[in-house]
């Protein structure tokens, strides 16, 4: 069993996802970074589906009341277990009544700490993410708490692990987001196209106060419209990393908690770039680039690699 002594400023349980569900609705409502998340999994020796915790800022801290095998991976963060240094992208042992405390998050924004056992948590819709807005899935279908207890059932051993540092992708401002046009990418004048995403003269965005796992909301130059476009579309089908552009021409970067929207859609950040989006957080620079679909193909295709290669780089240590 784990206990929460403190949630951090939000702490939520996240999987690989509900795909599938968008025709009724159902967001996937997933790991915010896919790339930490596998990782995690990687070394706790899971199936890619597991249940994890996604936790958002310093001062998280639970007690474990039974011997376990964790990892913390995403944001690098300064923690340690009974007060003794633990490093992240790292498995680690805990005894029963230790305690684990995140002093600090250094670089980025989320991370995912993981256990080598079962959460004692029931399935909806086939996964355990928790969709905080409709409320189901996960703990109660809500964030955690102070003195929220789990379960962790059939607890295994593990060899320790760590993924080398060449192999953490980097997560400092500034963010260059690569996408693809949108479907509304014409609505907007030719300036307006080189100011959002061309190599040169292209604007640089501020990451807004408000943000939360269903947006990002961009402030800088806003993006002009067309004269003979409206600024508005019959609300449609939006995947994760959607740029939609509202009335005001400030971009507004979709997660993974809508499924429709009714703004228009500039662009798309492409599935590579996804992870970043994770570690956005107020007051960090974004930049876009366009890229053609091909290039954005590739990419995707070499973070898959990179992604399947931690199985021989997780080293084990002693």
């Amino acid at each position: 069993m784990i206990e929460i002594i403190h949630q951090g400023t939000m702490t939520c349980i996240v999987d690989s996802g509900r795909y599938g569900y968008a025709a009724v609705g159902v967001p996937p409502s997933a790991a915010l970074d896919g790339f930490a998340y596998g990782a995690l999994n990687r070394l706790l020796g899971q199936d890619g589906h597991a249940p994890a915790l996604e936790i958002i800022g310093a001062q998280f801290s639970l007690r474990f009341h039974e011997a376990m095998t964790c990892a913390i991976t995403g944001a690098l963060v300064r923690a340690s277990l009974d007060d003794n240094p633990l490093n992240p992208w790292m498995s680690f042992s805990a005894a029963a009544g230790s305690i684990l405390k995140v002093h600090e998050v250094i670089e980025g924004f989320r991370y995912y700490l993981g256990f080598a056992g079962s959460m004692a948590l029931e399935r909806v819709i086939d996964r355990f993410a928790t969709n905080l807005e409709c409320g189901f899935g996960g703990y109660k279908g809500r964030a955690l708490t102070f003195g929220d207890r789990i379960n962790i059932d059939d607890c295994y051993d593990i060899p320790r692990g760590a993924i080398p540092g060449n192999a953490i992708p980097g997560m400092k401002s500034p963010h260059l987001l690569r996408v693809t046009a949108g479907p509304e990418y014409h609505y907007f004048t030719d300036a307006a196209q080189k100011i959002f995403a061309e190599r040169k003269g292209r604007s640089v965005y501020d990451v807004s106060a408000t943000i939360n796992r269903t947006g990002i909301r961009l402030e800088g130059q806003p993006l002009t419209f067309r004269d003979d476009v409206d600024k508005s579309i019959i609300s449609e089908g939006i995947l994760p990393g959607t740029v939609q552009i509202p009335g005001d021409g400030l971009p507004i970067i979709m997660l993974y908690e809508r499924t429709i929207g009714g703004y228009a859609r500039v662009a798309r950040v492409i599935r590579a770039d996804l992870d970043r989006l994770a570690h956005l957080q107020p007051g960090d620079y974004v930049l876009f680039e366009l890229v053609a679909m091909a290039e954005a193909e590739h990419l995707w295709e070499d973070r898959q690699k990179r992604l399947a290669a931690l199985r021989q780089v997780c080293r084990r240590v002693s």
